[in-house]
């Protein structure tokens, strides 16, 4: 595909995409998640990707959320229908099992606040800014902002933020957990460039399976999850990883893993 509202480049294995509307804040618009579908499918089949960042075009927003325009007109099937595409959209991107930063550089509402927290991990940037406005408009999150942000921040936080539909400020998002980390403005691509390769250090089969266990194991009782925790645990004692990671820590010698 070829995209006319992304940017999107490889290097070294880390995919940049970055959502290229800024004349609009970057509002997700139904190109711009046909597009994001997309990407989503290449992160997950693509070998030569081992990991991503996302982020917004301009220095004012990462998403200011969803395109207005496009919600206007939409009657209660076209709602169902839309919010049930952009939910796929953002957990097909969350279970690529790929760690995929988001790089939040502006406004994350409705629509953006939910993309981001689709994605693993979030470092924003100071003037970040977080919020699920759609109370407001008479609308409710539909892209999964009701059940990721209570899982991020607790129930408590996450219906203060729906309910009143305050906009939060990126040192408030760190502090209750939606954010991982904030860094200046200048330095927030090259932070969470850091961050990832970091993460690519790490045998990727043991970074897959661990991404799907806290995933899947979300769900479960802890029992169930202990048992799929076990599962995984066994499945990468039978890896060439393993025996390389496990080698190079007794050689005191950097390790080089394979995927295998």
């Amino acid at each position: 595909m070829e995209y006319q509202t992304l940017l999107f480049e490889i290097k070294d294995g880390i995919a940049l995409i970055t959502i290229n509307r800024p004349d609009k804040l970057n509002a997700l618009n139904d190109q711009v998640m046909a597009e994001l579908a997309d990407v989503a499918q290449r992160l997950a089949t693509d070998d030569v990707i081992r990991g991503a960042i996302l982020t917004g075009a301009g220095p004012k927003a990462f998403v200011a959320g969803a395109d207005i325009g496009d919600l206007a007109k939409q009657g209660p099937f076209d709602g169902k229908a839309r919010a049930l595409r952009g939910q796929a959209v953002l957990r097909r991107l969350e279970t690529c099992g790929k760690p995929v930063i988001a790089a939040v550089n502006g406004f994350a509402l409705g629509g953006g606040c939910e993309l981001a927290m689709a994605c693993h991990l979030r470092i924003a940037s100071e003037n970040a800014k977080f919020g699920q406005p759609e109370l407001k408009l008479g609308i409710a999150p539909g892209y999964g902002g009701t059940q990721r942000l209570p899982r991020l921040v607790g129930k408590g936080v996450a219906l203060q933020l729906i309910l009143t539909g305050e906009t939060i400020d990126a040192r408030e998002a760190h502090r209750i957990g939606l954010v991982n980390k904030v860094v200046p403005s200048a330095e927030l691509l090259a932070a969470a460039e850091q961050l990832l390769r970091a993460i690519l250090a790490m045998g990727p089969l043991a970074v897959r399976l661990a991404l799907e266990a806290v995933d899947q194991g979300l769900e479960m009782s802890l029992d169930e999850g202990l048992l799929l925790e076990a599962n995984h645990f066994g499945l990468l004692a039978a890896t060439r990883d393993m025996k390389e990671g496990l080698g190079a820590f007794l050689e005191k010698r950097a390790p080089k893993f394979e995927g295998r």
